[in-house]
């Protein structure tokens, strides 16, 4: 059916999918954090583990979808993989360098804690290199799955272990509760919140599966790589729920919202989305992805976190221009150098 339908109709109906899947992701990360709130979470915990978790939503079901959908056979193994692996990785990427200048920009100036750095930016970047090791050999076997998925589980174990042992009153989220629309007052109240974000997470699903199966026709259609489709359009279109929430902390002064939800996001991204996916059905990986993506992820990460620590961890807005600067060298050079898988 899609190879009777034009080039320009086919790209139509997947922006509107695109816009579906951005706002419905957008409703259920709203809702989710009025949940939190509800919880009295602390600010930097939720975060780094309830907001980074749900607004990291888009790739997640993506991943859901692409290995269910390369399982029963409608969807191409190494085209699926190449679009869903391009897109989360490219969503991380946007979010290190190019959402993190914007919110820098418009705070004028954002402080990271000394423990935020080896607690939350360690573990960031220790987690791209994993990425790179394992997908060496060109595949994510489940093996690789497993030890993603694994570790995420470990991770949030030890961050809610810290959070019991440093949590302080004049940490909780009271003050924050403007950021989501309407926070619930009771328990009824959080059980139709719930039932609210489980019917946007569903949308969400439908809309990348519709997202997916377009964007395998464009790739066959057009000859432009999987992954690089992945990284440039479903990359940065993924990233704006961590834009939106980010934004909503700034404009409510919490910035611990805004820093848990890019650097919790990086690690959520690739330990439960590929992992999950990979647990799933496997993936092929694209050779650009492990010969620039990734390193380069993890060479901006490290850059950011050597700023960071020089500066006593402030970034000013001049730190912010360079940050947006790398991110369009990044996508210049991914284009030019890497546009085939």
């Amino acid at each position: 059916m899609l190879a009777s339908q034009s080039l320009w109709v086919v790209s139509l109906v997947g922006i509107a999918a695109l816009a579906v899947l951005v706002l419905s992701s957008n409703e259920a990360v709203k809702k989710l954090v009025g949940i939190a709130s509800y919880f009295n979470l602390s600010s930097t915990f939720m975060g780094m583990t309830v907001i980074s978790l749900s607004t990291s939503i888009p790739e997640i079901t993506a991943h859901i979808t692409a290995s269910v959908n390369i399982l029963t056979g409608t969807l191409d193994y190494e085209t699926g993989s190449a679009i869903v692996l391009g897109a989360n990785i490219g969503s991380d990427v946007v979010q290190q360098t190019l959402v993190m200048g914007i919110i820098v920009l418009l705070a004028g100036t954002m402080y990271f804690r000394r423990y935020f750095l080896w607690k939350s930016m360690i573990p960031m970047i220790t987690t791209t290199l994993m990425c790179i090791i394992l997908g060496m050999d060109g595949i994510y076997s489940r093996v690789d799955g497993a030890i993603l998925f694994g570790s995420f589980i470990v991770y949030s174990y030890y961050l809610y272990h810290d959070e019991r042992k440093h949590f302080k009153k004049e940490d909780n989220i009271h003050e924050s509760e403007k950021i989501a629309e309407n926070v619930p007052q009771s328990l009824k109240a959080v059980g139709v919140d719930v039932l609210i974000s489980l019917g946007m997470i569903g949308l969400t699903i439908v809309a990348a599966a519709i997202v997916l199966q377009l964007t395998e026709f464009l790739v066959n259609r057009t000859g432009i790589s999987g992954s690089l489709i992945g990284v440039v359009t479903l990359g940065l279109a993924s990233a704006l729920p961590e834009l939106t929430t980010a934004i909503a902390g700034i404009g409510n002064k919490e910035h611990g919202i805004s820093l848990g939800a890019l650097i919790g996001s990086n690690i959520t991204n690739p330990l439960v989305a590929i992992g999950g996916g990979a647990l799933v059905s496997t993936y092929w990986v694209p050779r650009p992805l492990v010969a620039w993506d990734l390193p380069w992820e993890t060479i901006t990460g490290m850059i950011l976190w050597g700023i960071l620590w020089f500066t006593k961890g402030r970034l000013k807005k001049g730190h912010a221009i360079y940050l947006i600067v790398l991110y369009f060298i990044y996508i210049f050079a991914r284009a030019y150098f890497f546009a085939v898988d």
